[in-house]
């Protein structure tokens, strides 16, 4: 399968604009990611899809693949749609990875891309959830699936409901998966998504990929052991700088 890693990085963010360029460590937020991805053997190509000519002008600077997308764009997933259009080449499938997470494992990466055999629609991995408190809150969204991996539903509830104990027993008597959001899609299937309406269970949970369940497309996942830290603040930035240290 030839693959390609699209890492979407828009410019404006309510609580951290230009998040993209932040320092880390004497390097730029979007190069750390960038060349975290590009250590995956899977990806044919790593490419940055932005809306901000100082975003891309970075992404050259340092070596790395960049293309110019419309700033209109309500979801990466519609950005890496244009971006996998823009390309002078033709791919199977498009992996998305967040831009800020830079300190990504490329090992997450070779994980999804081994679930892509032409078959796969569209594929996500998940997590067991080692903090209690995580299960019940709303930013760390959950996933429950079948035996085969297909995905059932995410939601930023608890899922499934411990009806039989309390909730402070809940992740003793059953393993909670939280979704880590790094995406996989066909090439067809990415150009079917991105022209389907906002679906209901999409706009109650605000979370796009059940509206291609709902839709009837299936998701694949995989899971993975491995921590991600995901930049959405100032103070996730601090956090990740400790790591990195």
């Amino acid at each position: 399968m030839k693959i390609v890693g699209i890492i979407p990085a828009r410019y404006g963010s309510t609580r951290f604009p230009a998040k993209a360029l932040a320092d880390i460590a004497g390097k730029p937020m979007i190069q750390r990611t960038f060349e975290q991805a590009a250590k995956c053997k899977s990806l044919h190509s790593v490419v940055v899809a932005t809306d901000h000519q100082e975003i891309y002008d970075c992404v050259i600077g340092f070596g790395g693949d960049a293309v110019m997308t419309n700033e209109a764009h309500q979801s990466g997933t519609d950005r890496c749609f244009e971006a996998m259009a823009l390309q002078k080449e033709a791919f199977d499938y498009v992996i998305n990875i967040q831009g800020d997470e830079p300190f990504i494992n490329p090992e997450q990466i070779t994980q999804l891309a081994d679930l892509l055999d032409g078959t796969t629609q569209l594929a996500t991995l998940v997590k067991p959830i080692e903090a209690p408190e995580e299960i019940f809150n709303p930013n760390v969204v959950k996933a429950i699936f079948k035996t085969n991996g297909d995905a059932v539903y995410f939601s930023r509830n608890p899922i499934p409901y411990g009806r039989n104990h309390e909730q402070s027993t809940w992740y003793k008597n059953h393993v909670y998966y939280k979704h880590v959001g790094i995406y996989a899609y066909r090439s067809d299937v990415l150009k079917q998504i991105t022209a389907l309406s906002v679906s209901l269970l999409e706009k109650a949970e605000s979370l796009e990929q059940l509206r291609w369940i709902e839709n009837d497309y299936t998701i694949k996942t995989a899971i993975t052991h491995y921590n991600s830290i995901g930049i959405d603040t100032p103070e996730d930035l601090a956090k990740a700088l400790e790591h990195y240290k």
